[in-house]
């Protein structure tokens, strides 16, 4: 390694844990990685230590564990690489989104303000608590009813996943709590805090999760009459200058070069989302390439020349992704979550000790079970709600479901049906995005399961696209060290330092006709589901109010 070379570090904040990436700066090169997890993971049924037992849909985490992946991961990384730290000129980091961290002025978190470490509300509200529905509702009711010009770019649906619909929550349920909150802040904005000692907004997360379009969040008229009181949401807890994505947000402090063992002054980029900094790192920065993010659930980002109102997607933000261009977003609530599950609460013991004997993973198990079989074969079709439908429904209310088991049906076609339940809704999301004017040429994979060739094989049918794969394992952390570059002057803009610093393999998986047309079939039954159960009635949503009740009475 040349004594001049310049790198960057890359920190990409998971459900579960962060991973650092040291990355030289004139090819990509990815010398050194190191995962730290999370010491409290998800929180989703109780505080730490003896605190309250928690309602069902709500998922918190403790800031505190973030703080450790830079003092962790960062310096591991680095040794990994085996370079000198002196040589690293920037670092950006990237989160999962919309996780928000309710602080005082000075950024510490109020889960650890005297007397409020048993107040859940007083934690992060991780990007999958969905307990904040009934708010997102009477947001988006409201918002119809007065013909707020903002919706459409939402896809008609604000989501209970973000900014407003978690806040009004807090505020509904324990105003003091909200009341001591100074600042409510996207976890991708208060780790970038933590490093550089200023706190700046992202672009990428105020537009898509913070509902600001053309300079303008929602008015205080339109808040008051949300929840009176409320109307000084914007003004006192939320609005902030805006960072614009691969612009540097500060300098690293000398409290964070201490954690990091970087040093003190390099750029800090301004903070990004895991999804949308990962199309650079796959070099999908044209129009036509969507790229989609797939762990534990999906983002699907794209950009285009062209703004377009899509039904039920995540957003849509000037500058989002990339610089000049319009923005895209949709998603799926659970994925891999989903397969997880499957995984860990419905295969009997014999596959166990199968696939032990075999030397393999349950997953790995199940998988080559399930590639023997012909399309349909199995006889089932599944919804992949089981954490609700983020695009295009936007109703986290909504639940799993699969049709067709009979006592012959086995656990590997339950298991076949899962993954092409979330084959159908990317395509649900595919056909919704071209039928609107912002047509997909070409689905960009990354994440953990692009490994699974089985699942791909079935998205390329599924779909009818051909499929690329991120040439790296650490996607967003690639993309948020190809940011540090820029920020750090590197490079002048982020297209320019993905085409150096980008990796992805094209056309990995191609569609087969044969396949793809008996998928047709079973689509044909899937979208029967999908209408039936996400419009024509509330049946799912009304098992979920039995449910809550029935918990809160057994509590």
């Amino acid at each position: 390694m040349s004594p001049e070379e310049p790198y960057v570090v890359g920190v990409d904040f998971g459900t579960l844990s962060g991973r650092a990436v040291v990355v030289r700066v004139s090819d990509g090169a990815e010398l050194g990685t190191a995962v730290h997890e999370y010491a409290h993971a998800v929180i989703d049924e109780q505080l730490p230590g003896t605190g309250p037992r928690l309602p069902p849909d709500w998922a918190l985490q403790v800031p505190a564990d973030y703080r450790e992946v830079l003092k962790t991961a960062v310096p591991a990384a680095t040794a990994a690489a085996g370079i000198d730290p002196a040589q690293v000129i920037g670092i950006a980091t990237d989160f999962t989104a919309c996780t928000m961290v309710p602080c005082l002025a000075d950024g510490t978190p109020l889960n650890e303000v005297d007397g409020l470490a048993d107040r859940p509300h007083a934690y992060v509200k991780l990007w999958k608590h969905h307990a904040a529905q009934p708010q997102a509702d009477r947001i988006n009711e409201l918002a119809r009813e007065r013909g707020e010009t903002w919706l459409p770019r939402y896809g008609g649906l604000i989501s209970s996943e973000w900014e407003f619909a978690k806040a009004l929550q807090m505020f509904d349920e324990d105003r003091a709590v909200y009341d001591r909150m100074e600042h409510w802040v996207e976890a991708a904005d208060w780790i970038v805090w933590q490093l550089c000692g200023r706190y700046v907004r992202n672009a990428c997360t105020a537009g898509y999760k913070g509902i600001l379009q053309d300079g303008r969040y929602p008015s205080t008229d339109f808040l008051e009459q949300l929840a009176p009181g409320f109307e000084g949401f914007v003004a006192d807890k939320l609005e902030h200058p805006i960072g614009q994505l691969g612009s540097a947000a500060g300098r690293l402090t000398a409290e964070a070069s201490a954690w990091t063992g970087l040093p003190e002054g390099i750029a800090v980029a301004v903070g990004n989302v895991d999804a949308h900094v990962t199309a650079p790192a796959a070099q999908a920065v044209d129009p036509g390439q969507m790229v989609a993010i797939m762990g534990t659930s999906t983002c699907h980002v794209m950009s285009a020349d062209a703004l377009r109102e899509v039904p039920g997607m995540c957003g849509v933000v000037d500058g989002g992704i990339i610089a000049g261009r319009w923005g895209y977003e949709a998603g799926q609530s659970g994925v891999g979550d989903i397969f997880g599950w499957f995984v860990d609460n419905a295969v009997p013991p014999s596959y166990h000790e199968a696939a032990a004997a075999a030397g393999e993973s349950l997953h790995e198990h199940l998988t080559r079970l399930a590639a023997s079989q012909a399309v349909a074969q199995h006889g089932l079709v599944a919804l992949d709600w089981h954490s609700g439908n983020r695009s295009v429904l936007v109703d986290h209310e909504l639940s799993g479901l699969i049709v067709g088991q009979t006592l012959a049906t086995r656990a590997e076609d339950g298991y076949r049906a899962l993954l092409e339940a979330t084959a159908f809704g990317t395509r649900v999301i595919v056909e919704t995005f071209a039928s609107s004017g912002v047509p997909v040429k070409e689905l960009i994979i990354a994440g953990g399961l692009a490994q699974n060739a089985l699942l791909m094989q079935i998205y390329a049918d599924v779909t009818r696209l051909p499929l690329s794969i991120i040439d790296s394992e650490q996607g967003p952390a690639l993309g948020s060290a190809i940011h540090a570059a820029v920020a750090a002057g590197a490079y002048p803009d982020v297209p320019t330092a993905a085409k150096s610093m980008g990796k992805v393999r094209r056309g990995v998986h191609l569609p087969d006709e044969e396949r793809a047309k008996a998928y047709d079939q079973l689509f044909e039954v899937y979208l029967e589901l999908h209408d039936y159960f996400g419009r024509q009635t509330r049946l799912m949503r009304k098992l979920k109010k039995i449910r809550r009740t029935a918990v809160e009475e057994a509590r």
